[in-house]
């Protein structure tokens, strides 16, 4: 049974940083994807970014391209996502989610693509 568990929201002020983190368990594929989504009050749930977890390929929502990094350490199975230069419209609970029939080639940003999310973290970015 595959779970994800999301970690490392809080408060911070604009301009600040936070890691999130994404750990998987119970995921047998040795390459899959591992994605970022956000949901802020009101509104839909939006693309963050987004990875491999073999070759690292990536892809951002340009909101948040070159302020946001992902990464992954396979060894610990955990996506990590560094949020840098936040901003107060930022503020959204944060999930991560797996994509089992994503590979290297195939890295989805909609969300009907993934099959398993976390319960999700949130950030709060203030004044």
């Amino acid at each position: 049974q595959v779970q994800l568990a999301e970690s490392g929201g809080g408060l911070v002020q604009a301009g600040g940083s936070l890691t999130l983190s994404c750990a998987a368990s119970g995921v047998t594929f040795r390459t899959y994807v591992i994605g970022w989504f956000r949901q802020a009050p009101g509104k839909e749930r939006e693309f963050v970014a987004c990875t491999s977890t073999s070759r690292h390929t990536t892809n951002y929502a340009d909101t948040v391209k070159g302020r946001f990094t992902i990464t992954r350490d396979s060894a610990k199975n955990t996506v990590y996502l560094q949020m840098n230069s936040l901003k107060i419209e930022d503020t959204a609970v944060y999930f991560c989610a797996a994509d089992l029939e994503g590979s290297d080639y195939y890295i989805a940003s909609a969300a009907s693509d993934y099959d398993y999310w976390g319960q999700g973290t949130q950030v709060t970015v203030s004044s």
